[in-house]
């Protein structure tokens, strides 16, 4: 099926999972960070009027001065003037964010320059009691025999994604016991593993809880296969409240270094890692781009293409990966990406409408189901395109 022709999603259904974002979800966050952040009136005004513009106004242009305006120019040629619910769900989303640290002065020269305005939201989730219990919790898994040690932590990474601040600022912390895999390819992950030298990639997504999964896991994979070497690819630039930049990945290793013994070595071994070339961090401009990983440019691909496996963590990394649209969800994962240049494997908990890869019976007990098994984060899925 050519890609064209599926619609992508939208957010102008009201009701619809893409118009509670913009009508709920904005209107929460915008208000947490004016709580959690003591900014000066004209930042305040500058948050309250994008929320403005996204609720009843159209689509205005990043203003002339920021100095990726041009790139901006060309991204939204099709869509200024427009309401923000009527062009695809994810190009408007992700322009929410790139106008967000507009507003908060991220990009400018002065006192706000290159603070994350959502710091104050990952911070308090690295601190927060709970996270001790969930640590020692986590620690166990490390003493697991060796065979059971690599399916536990993918899994712990794949959940880990329930952590998503954004998600939360819509739905609560409250993610249901169902915890079922509606794709599970864990099986064909596990053997491309086992089979795999030279340099895995992770994508990762959101920081603080998910991120420290995705770190041990991370210093699992290197521990047993010194022929290994791992990349994290973060954002450049804070994003979607919660995603992960160079700042997450650090402050969750020092996190590790205050975490029950076994973690806080593998804390002290990913540092190591670090250190000697083992393990890389990258950023790519990209990450922040409103458009599919069908668009990705050359020298990204280049880097996909040279790693052994890429692994795709969390919902909006699977968006970009087969592309928001309304796919039937019985489309094949290898058909909507045979165009990605490497192997590439995806794990997310679903928390936006887009799926694919599935199977026609669950398909229909799960629409019979009478729940937003889609986007309420009880569902999840690992599928894999060697």
């Amino acid at each position: 099926m050519i890609r064209q022709a599926v619609a992508p999603i939208l957010g102008n259904p009201p009701g619809s999972f893409a118009w509670t974002v913009f009508h709920q979800r904005h209107p929460v966050l915008i208000k947490q960070l004016a709580d959690a952040v003591p900014y000066p009136p004209d930042i305040r005004a500058a948050l309250s009027d994008l929320l403005a513009e996204t609720v009843d106004g159209v689509i205005t242009p990043l203003d002339h001065r920021a100095h990726d305006h041009d790139t901006w120019s060309t991204w939204s040629r099709d869509y200024i003037g427009r309401r923000w619910t009527d062009v695809p769900f994810l190009w408007a989303e992700s322009y929410f964010y790139r106008r967000l640290l507009h507003a908060v002065r991220y990009f400018h020269p002065g006192p706000w320059f290159a603070l994350d305005p959502f710091e104050p939201l990952k911070t308090a989730e690295l601190t927060h009691d709970s996270l001790d219990t969930e640590l020692a919790n986590f620690d166990r898994l490390l003493t697991l025999p060796a065979d059971e040690q690599l399916p536990a932590l993918l899994h712990a990474s794949l959940w880990g994604n329930r952590a998503d601040l954004g998600f939360a600022l819509l739905a609560g912390n409250n993610a249901a016991a169902d915890s079922r895999l509606v794709a599970d390819d864990t099986t064909r992950l596990l053997e491309l593993l086992a089979g795999t030298d030279g340099e895995l990639c992770l994508v990762t997504d959101n920081a603080a809880r998910e991120l420290i999964a995705d770190l041990v896991l991370t210093d699992h994979l290197l521990t047993t296969n010194p022929r290994r070497a791992m990349t994290l690819h973060v954002k450049p630039a804070p994003y979607y409240v919660s995603d992960a930049t160079t700042a997450d990945v650090l402050a969750c290793l020092r996190r590790l270094g205050h975490a029950p013994t076994r973690l806080a070595h593998a804390g002290r071994r990913l540092h190591q890692a670090m250190t000697n070339g083992r393990l890389t961090i990258r950023t790519h401009p990209f990450s922040c781009a409103p458009l599919p990983y069908h668009d990705m440019p050359p020298e990204l691909a280049d880097q996909f293409h040279a790693a052994a496996l890429t692994i795709m963590k969390g919902d909006l990394n699977y968006r970009r990966l087969v592309d928001d649209r309304h796919w039937p969800a019985t489309t094949p994962f290898s058909a909507v990406t045979a165009y990605f240049p490497g192997p590439v494997a995806a794990l997310r908990t679903l928390k936006s409408d887009v799926a694919v890869g599935l199977d026609s019976t669950l398909l229909t007990a799960l629409d019979a189901s009478g729940t937003a098994w889609r986007t309420n984060g009880t569902q999840a899925l690992i599928q894999v395109r060697p």
